[in-house]
């Protein structure tokens, strides 16, 4: 299947490792120029070079999305270097906070809103504006099972559900623009260095299979490739119908029918 966007130009932030990693990869492997950012030289100079095997331009950058100055040189940097974003994933997220609201200081809640919601918020109004004047353009916000229905910590499910909300009403206000505004809700993915590979290090093998046996009902946890595979389908012109919508992948993990 051919998805029609080889020469558009991607911005992936969290793009050096994890789900935003599989993202590049994705794209990169339909022929789109790709950005990537990240926190430390290590993984991204490793995934730039990833990426560069496919024959594609490619520019990592050291950002922090959490910071509004470091946001707006990202994007300066990537249309400097690549042209205009015509595809933005907004994958940079985690959480500060593993508590419930009594643990959890309005700080750290304040913070984990900074890197889940806001800098991704940024990103798509600076974004926005070569897309309107193309008539084209792609936004997908990884969010998670977690803003959809319960689940991880208040922070952090507070902070998807925000994203969700903001995703779908982007997606209204920019469809007659030819952009196409998603969110995609990843279940338990086992990434390296990520929180589900993390959690099977931290506990006994048995609190493990419990946690599988109750929740996972492949009998494993998920692995990345769909969801990279899902971000290239979604940023494509096959997608065309699809905006305002957030997509499990989760393997049946969701109990929510909706």
């Amino acid at each position: 299947m051919d998805l029609g966007i080889t020469g558009k130009v991607a911005l992936i932030t969290g793009g050096s490792r994890g789900l935003g990693r599989q993202s590049a990869l994705a794209l990169a492997s339909e022929g789109v120029k790709v950005a990537i950012c990240g926190r430390t030289n290590s993984s991204l100079d490793s995934t730039v070079k990833e990426i560069e095997e496919f024959g594609v331009d490619v520019v990592g950058i050291l950002a922090d999305v959490t910071e509004l100055d470091d946001i707006r040189s990202l994007h300066s940097e990537v249309c400097n270097s690549l042209g205009a974003v015509d595809i933005l994933v907004n994958n940079a997220g985690g959480s500060l906070s593993r508590e419930d609201i009594q643990g959890t200081s309005l700080d750290d809640f304040k913070k984990t809103f900074d890197l889940n919601v806001f800098g991704g918020f940024e990103l798509m109004k600076l974004a926005i504006p070569h897309m309107k004047e193309n008539k084209w353009g792609r936004i997908i916000n990884i969010a998670s099972i977690y803003g959809r229905e319960y689940g991880g910590n208040i922070s952090y499910m507070s902070a998807k559900a925000a994203l969700i909300a903001a995703t779908k009403h982007s997606a209204i206000s920019l469809a007659k623009d030819g952009i196409l505004v998603n969110s995609i809700a990843p279940g338990s993915i086992e990434v390296p260095g990520g929180s589900w590979e993390r959690f099977q290090n931290d506990n006994t093998p048995d609190v493990v299979e419990t946690f599988i046996s109750n929740n996972l009902p492949m009998g494993r946890f998920g692995w990345p490739e769909p969801l990279g595979d899902l971000v290239a389908f979604l940023s494509s012109n096959r997608s065309g119908l699809i905006t305002g919508s957030c997509i499990v992948i989760d393997g049946g993990q969701s109990i929510s029918m909706i």
